[in-house]
């Protein structure tokens, strides 16, 4: 809601009206004395990485049945060329939970300790990017993209395709981590975001009924059982008006990173929704059940929007200098 903004200086028929892109643009300009540069990213993709690397080693993760609920599901529905590697890779960890689980464990934390370690970043670094490929493909099944089910609600396109992504992000250049992330992160974003909102009209996505299953699709807190109950309900009888605010919102958030004077709204307007997101459809990562591989995939996309409104909210010659020197 608009609300009145009192301007001492000013007389009250001159007040002037707080909108929503208001709000938006003082949240955009509400860090610019954050600076993030990639040494900032490498050392959050580590505390990410380490997260990662101790829920691998839950009590969950060690049995058997981490293979045949986590990671046997994945493939199902998915063409032979995902779901073949995918459940051969879970029958051999269900065959050998502990040994199999316990060195996954072990290389996450120690990507992540690698990435925290100046001197080891960058080949941290490097070997994160094949085993996130590896990740993505017989862990997450590609996050269901080949089947045209995936959601960027449920946690489209994967947690360790964003970790690949900002690693790279995170390169450094010319042997410096204390320049901003690379100038193609704004394109990224805007790929990202168009990119969900093209699934979000798929045939399998485009219905009230759709989304209501991919917001309770990963359970609910037992405080929020009640709310996400009703709420599906709403968005189950709203489908078609669901679908086009957030194919619309997705596309929009997208493509206003394309330009200097849009970013910072499109931005922060991604970071406050990919929040929501996470809170209301993916619960936190489900953090709290022990069975949690990862955050999902809305922490990251946080990331990047804090990195894209720190370079945005600096003075404008010396934003250019930098994004242009990197």
């Amino acid at each position: 809601m608009s609300r009145l903004i009192a301007d001492p200086s000013r007389p009250l028929s001159r007040l002037r009206l707080d909108t929503p892109l208001d709000s938006l643009r003082r949240l955009a300009l509400a860090v610019p004395q954050v600076r993030v540069t990639r040494r900032g990213l490498q050392v959050v993709l580590g505390l990410f990485w380490l997260l990662d690397g101790v829920l691998q080693l839950q009590p969950f993760m060690l049995r058997a049945s981490f293979a045949r609920e986590l990671l046997a599901p994945v493939g199902d529905g998915q063409p032979q060329f995902v779901a073949g590697p995918v459940h051969w890779a879970a029958n051999l960890v269900a065959a050998h939970p502990v040994a199999w689980d316990v060195p996954f464990g072990i290389i996450q934390l120690a990507l992540g300790v690698g990435m925290l370690v100046p001197r080891t970043a960058r080949l941290t670094l490097a070997a994160s990017l094949p085993w996130a490929i590896g990740v993505w493909w017989l862990g997450e099944g590609l996050s269901g993209l080949a089947s045209g089910n995936a959601s960027f609600l449920s946690g489209a396109p994967g947690s360790v395709t964003l970790y690949a992504l900002l690693a790279l992000a995170a390169w450094p250049w010319l042997g410096r981590s204390d320049v901003p992330p690379v100038r193609w992160l704004p394109f990224a974003w805007a790929t990202l975001w168009v990119g969900a909102a093209v699934l979000q009209v798929l045939p399998m996505n485009n219905t009230g009924a759709d989304v209501a299953g991919a917001v309770t699709a990963n359970g609910s807190p037992s405080g929020m059982a009640g709310f996400e109950k009703s709420f599906a309900g709403w968005i189950t009888h709203h489908g078609t008006l669901v679908v086009v605010v957030l194919g619309a919102g997705y596309a929009l958030i997208g493509l206003a990173a394309l330009h200097r004077r849009t970013i910072a709204v499109g931005t922060a307007g991604g970071l406050l929704l990919a929040l929501a997101i996470w809170v209301i459809a993916q619960n936190f990562g489900t953090l709290y059940t022990g069975q949690a591989t990862d955050p999902n995939t809305a922490p990251l996309v946080m990331l990047m929007a804090v990195a894209l409104l720190a370079a945005y909210a600096r003075p404008r010659e010396a934003a250019d200098r930098v994004w242009h020197r990197a």
